[in-house]
């Protein structure tokens, strides 16, 4: 009988691989995990997507880049970002 690996894989555990933020995959500087946290915290809609929190930190990205906006404006900007994006995306729907 063949022993069961790592999470039930067969042929033994191999070496893990190092997990990947979506920060990194989406090739962003602004963190992308936070981002939907507070969206998810702040109860702007019941359910979040999976792409609001990465296309929200592109736009801040973009924003903090070209405009260079204080930090302390970017908070009530990406609170109305969220609002124009949820109510896009329930037109759209």
């Amino acid at each position: 009988m063949e022993k069961k690996g790592a999470g039930g894989r067969r042929g033994g555990g191999g070496p893990k691989k190092k997990p990947v933020s979506r920060s990194v995959k989406a090739g962003l500087q602004f963190p992308v995990g936070r981002i939907g946290r507070y969206l998810k915290k702040g109860r702007y809609s019941q359910r979040v997507g999976t792409g609001a929190p990465v296309y929200m930190a592109a736009v801040l990205e973009y924003l903090a880049a070209e405009v260079r906006l204080p930090r302390h404006s970017l908070l009530s900007l990406s609170l109305s970002l969220v609002y124009i994006y949820i109510l896009w995306h329930s037109f759209v729907l």
